[in-house]
């Protein structure tokens, strides 16, 4: 499916739910794609990425940049602390924020640079054990000690809903968490359920296989 279609997508379902144009951010996921791949997505005129690793954003987006100017790099995966330094210079946006101890080292590091990329903390809904993110019974602890005692500035939270299950009450529960803790950013929503996601107010939707098939 084309970019163009994706973005159609994304603004019909923006439209349904009642919500302004371009309130909705699509990051096209580009983890272990092929460069031909993800260089015709960058030839549209799409900017916004999403990777998973920091090794291999690293190996990808600096040429990409050179090339084409400014992208806005999202990284959706696990944050290691020892990538923190490089990930701080990669990426924009981090939506894996999900635990004290790398909570306390990205202070650290934002303290040094002067610079905090903007910031999700994930949330794992379907308490998965194999799934990194934060039990929801936590967040709300969690947020206000990025508040008081790291001094980090939460945009907002993202998630991952169990593959085998409805979405909707995933998104409806991560929707009411930012609420309560008056935070505007949602992360949700993949290929399969972005637009369910957007009914249920995501701010980010992270497309991968729709936008530029299925990955090698």
């Amino acid at each position: 499916m084309s970019l163009q279609d994706i973005r159609a997508r994304v603004d019909r379902a923006t439209a349904a739910a009642g919500r302004p144009p371009a309130s909705v951010t699509l990051v096209a996921v580009s983890k272990v794609q092929p460069a031909d791949r993800v260089r015709a997505v960058l030839e549209a005129g799409h900017r916004t990425f999403g990777e998973n690793r920091v090794q291999e954003a690293d190996g990808k987006w600096p040429a990409f940049r050179a090339e084409f100017g400014p992208v806005e790099l999202h990284l959706l995966g696990p944050l290691q602390s020892n990538k923190l330094g490089r990930a701080l210079e990669l990426f924009d946006v981090i939506h894996s924020l999900d635990r004290d101890k790398l909570a306390q080292r990205l202070a650290d590091a934002v303290q040094a640079r002067g610079h905090c990329p903007t910031l999700f903390a994930q949330v794992n809904t379907g308490r998965e054990p194999q799934k990194a993110g934060l039990d929801p019974e936590a967040i709300d602890a969690f947020v206000a000690a990025c508040r008081t005692r790291y001094h980090l500035p939460l945009f907002g939270l993202m998630a991952i809903p169990p593959a085998d299950e409805d979405p909707a009450p995933h998104f409806e529960a991560l929707r009411a968490m930012a609420e309560r803790n008056g935070l505007p950013g949602l992360s949700m929503g993949m290929s399969a359920d972005f637009e369910t996601a957007i009914a249920h107010g995501a701010t980010h939707v992270r497309v991968g296989s729709a936008l530029f098939g299925t990955r090698d």
